[in-house]
């Protein structure tokens, strides 16, 4: 199975700005999780497609450094387009597509807007394809998605790692358990650094909801989706730092939406948060949830584990290893394929071989991966948030999907 990233920024390849991410991603995920399952044999092309080839030569430069020079016996070469000495191309995925067969794979990390059409792409060509959240921004081109798919018998998926989260996985079972769903409060945040790593399209094609809350929405659903449903959603989003900077867009937005148990017709309601004008702090984003059901309630926080240290380099700091590993074992292998950044990757990867070899139908993998058909809601309240801000906080109908 051959396999094409498209996109070359921060989570595929940990640059951005022609230099090593200041995030908690530097040495990316997307690119070192192909990888490594190159590795295994799992894999056996990793092509990469971006828009602008003259990036491709510091891509190499610093891939090298920070995976190539850290790991044994890790190869980080690839396959690029467009061409080095191609300054913009923004259809150079089509043409790495080309140099695939039907039943490979596609992995989309590229700005929201884009999603649909290179998505659309890749499954009429036969290609299994992973997206990134949001999978897509409006409930129209998710049913186009989900049809597409559906035609050409691929898996089309949208990637939220936390669905591997031990923690995020425990607590979603023990939900089953805590009787009709009442109340869900999420919150997740990024630094103010983020609006400079994602100007090129902050508030102009995209905002801070659909690219994150997108995580804990899909996890909401995911708990409960099976026997309630999204109703309404209200939006308010918060201004002023974003602006500050010439970015016009919503420095923080909340989503409330009201869901009904479906079964018993009893209301619940949910508010989910995202910021990216946080402070520097021990984490590069705060996460947490509170889960209330008629019979019990879970809190989460996903940012800290227990787990602390300090430097006279990094200062003050709670590591999340859990999520991606990179430092070595005493060999100087990768030795981070427990974390569930690189477990969504391997998940999807081993879905499509199964399909490929005749072992299941990609409808199958409905309910295992976040698949176009189960993630419909989070679209619709996305789309729905959206639309709300853009009616200065009118609720928004969402019609039965």
């Amino acid at each position: 199975m051959n396999t094409l990233l498209v996109g070359t920024g921060e989570y595929t390849t940990g640059y951005v700005h022609g230099q090593e991410s200041q995030s908690d991603k530097g040495a990316g995920v997307i690119g070192l999780s192909a990888f490594y399952q190159r590795a295994l044999g799992q894999i056996d092309r990793v092509l990469m497609a971006g828009t602008n080839g003259t990036k491709f030569p510091g891509i190499r430069e610093h891939l090298g450094r920070v995976l190539g020079e850290r790991y044994r016996d890790l190869s980080t070469d690839f396959e690029s387009f467009p061409a080095d000495d191609c300054a913009r191309d923004p259809e150079a995925y089509l043409k790495a597509m080309d140099e695939l067969s039907p039943g490979d794979t596609v992995m989309v990390f590229t700005p929201d807007d884009t999603h649909f059409t290179i998505g659309m792409a890749a499954v009429e060509r036969g290609l299994h394809v992973l997206i990134a959240k949001p999978i897509v921004q409006t409930v129209a081109d998710h049913k186009a998605l989900i049809e597409a798919g559906d035609r050409k018998g691929v898996l089309v998926a949208m990637e939220v790692h936390k669905r591997w989260d031990p923690i995020y996985a425990d607590a979603r079972d023990k939900i089953r358990d805590l009787g009709d769903f009442s109340f869900y409060n999420a919150y997740m945040s990024q630094p103010k650094s983020q609006l400079e790593t994602f100007r090129a399209w902050a508030g102009k094609s995209s905002d801070i909801s659909y690219y994150l809350n997108a995580h804990h929405i899909d996890f909401h659903n995911w708990s409960v989706g099976h026997r309630a449903r999204p109703v309404s959603v209200t939006a308010l989003g918060a201004t002023g730092v974003a602006q500050s900077k010439d970015i016009d867009t919503e420095d923080t937005i909340t989503l409330a939406v009201k869901w009904e148990n479906t079964e018993s017709g009893n209301l619940g309601t949910a508010l989910y948060t995202s910021s990216w004008i946080a402070p520097k702090s021990d984490v590069h984003s705060q996460q947490r949830f509170h889960y209330m059901g008629h019979e019990g309630e879970i809190q989460v926080d996903q940012a800290h584990r227990g787990y602390q240290m300090a430097t006279d380099a990094d200062g003050f700091r709670s590591p999340n290893p859990l999520f991606m590993k990179y430092l070595p074992n005493d060999e100087g292998k990768f030795a981070g394929a427990s974390g569930y950044g690189y477990l969504s990757i391997e998940a999807f990867i081993q879905a499509a071989h199964s399909v490929n070899d005749g072992k299941t139908t990609a409808v199958d993998w409905d309910g295992k991966l976040a698949t176009a058909r189960q993630t419909l809601p989070v679209t619709a309240i996305l789309e729905a948030g959206r639309r709300s801000l853009d009616a200065n906080g009118a609720t928004i109908q969402i019609d039965e999907l």
